[in-house]
């Protein structure tokens, strides 16, 4: 599985945040059970490199585990040997990046100004996360894409099942769901488990297809 293929094939990367990681199994299952093929595990969430290697085994083949919020070369580097195959962080490191591609692993830098997105790009980012989205909307990813239109973009931040369609309209070429998609302050019930495969289901449909 070539991991920036996968991910610019299936498009949706479901944030876990703060999830217990005796439930991390069960809410990734649900997830693949409604089309979605790839998860970030935040690593300011407990027990978060072995969450990681966990979900990777168990699911090898079938979801794409990834380690979130990661801040720094070191971090990445624990969670690439934990099994994660991309990194995404909310801000813009020269070093996380280079540890990343060094692994294999796609690196996925967070940015926000014309001038963040392309040095992100330029320093070896294969998708640049555009963060926060969920304020300047769809307008400003179409305005991004005029001058930088080579480059590949995932909004994360306030997307949702009302506006993912415009993000994807605009020319993003991933989405970053979080608690519109993946709500952890839930208990993890057999019931919330089937409405997080329904929620799934249409975020995947709206995109993918």
């Amino acid at each position: 599985m070539n991991p920036l293929a996968h991910i610019l094939e299936h498009k949706v990367v479901a944030i876990v945040r703060g999830a217990d990681p005796k439930s991390l199994l069960r809410i990734a299952q649900a997830l693949h059970a409604g089309g979605v093929r790839m998860m970030e595990v935040t690593l300011n969430s407990p027990g978060a490199l072995a969450s990681i290697e966990e979900i990777s085994g168990a699911m090898e083949g079938k979801l794409l585990v990834g380690a979130g919020t990661v801040l720094d070369p070191e971090t990445a580097r624990a969670a690439l040997l934990a099994g994660a195959r991309y990194i995404i962080s909310p801000t813009l490191n020269k070093k996380t990046i280079r540890m990343t591609k060094r692994y294999g692993a796609v690196s996925i830098p967070g940015a926000y100004t014309a001038t963040e997105i392309l040095k992100a790009y330029e320093f070896g980012g294969d998708i640049i996360k555009v963060f926060p989205a969920g304020g300047s909307g769809a307008s400003y990813f179409k305005d991004i894409a005029g001058p930088l239109p080579f480059i590949p973009l995932m909004p994360t931040g306030g997307v949702s099942l009302d506006n993912i369609k415009g993000f994807a309209d605009a020319g993003a070429k991933a989405f970053g769901l979080g608690s519109a998609l993946v709500d952890t302050k839930q208990a993890v019930t057999d019931e919330y488990l089937a409405q997080l495969t329904e929620k799934a289901r249409a975020f995947v449909a709206a995109v993918v297809g």
